[in-house]
């Protein structure tokens, strides 16, 4: 069964499943969302990493306190910044949805591999924000903008995977 990205728009029409072979690079406003949002959580989490590789100071500029939180003992797995597997999630999720617009006939197994990163990573954010707020009582606003980027990749690509497998 062909994928047919022009199909996810976002008024909701669509037309019958296509062949892609003659719409190679053509990509609907499902796709783009889906890019934006790693994007954003790339970049969100690279800073992160930064920071933390860094030593430097965060500021939240009073509105959390992400000092707290990215100099826990959860901020790290064995030395390694969490951030840095953040930014290795969405940066692998972009690298998949471009090679969506490349690798046609694969199209559909590139999806579930943004659906099974993004459910990995929105199950560890849960468990992230949990530690946020009730063990460490300090809310990192960098931290709740990745894990609503990942949460946002979820609800896309499970949309795109109901409208590209033909459920509606």
């Amino acid at each position: 069964m062909a994928v047919c990205y022009e199909c996810n728009d976002l008024a909701g029409e669509s037309s019958n499943v296509e062949n892609l072979a003659g719409t190679a690079g053509k990509v609907g406003a499902w796709w783009w969302l889906s890019v934006t949002a790693a994007a954003i959580g790339f970049v969100d989490s690279f800073y992160l990493t930064w920071i933390k590789i860094a030593d430097n100071v965060i500021s939240c500029s009073g509105i959390g306190d992400c000092e707290s939180v990215n100099s826990s003992s959860y901020a790290e797995i064995s030395g390694i910044p969490i951030a840095l597997f953040g930014a290795g999630a969405f940066l692998t999720v972009l690298v998949l949805l471009l090679l969506q617009t490349r690798l046609r006939e694969q199209a559909q197994n590139l999806l579930l591999g943004i659906f099974g990163i993004s459910l990995a990573g929105t199950l560890y954010s849960v468990y992230l924000t949990y530690i946020e707020v009730f063990v460490l009582h300090a809310i990192c606003p960098f931290c709740v903008l990745s894990a609503l980027m990942i949460t946002g990749l979820l609800i896309l690509s499970i949309y795109r995977i109901k409208m590209d497998f033909g459920y509606r």
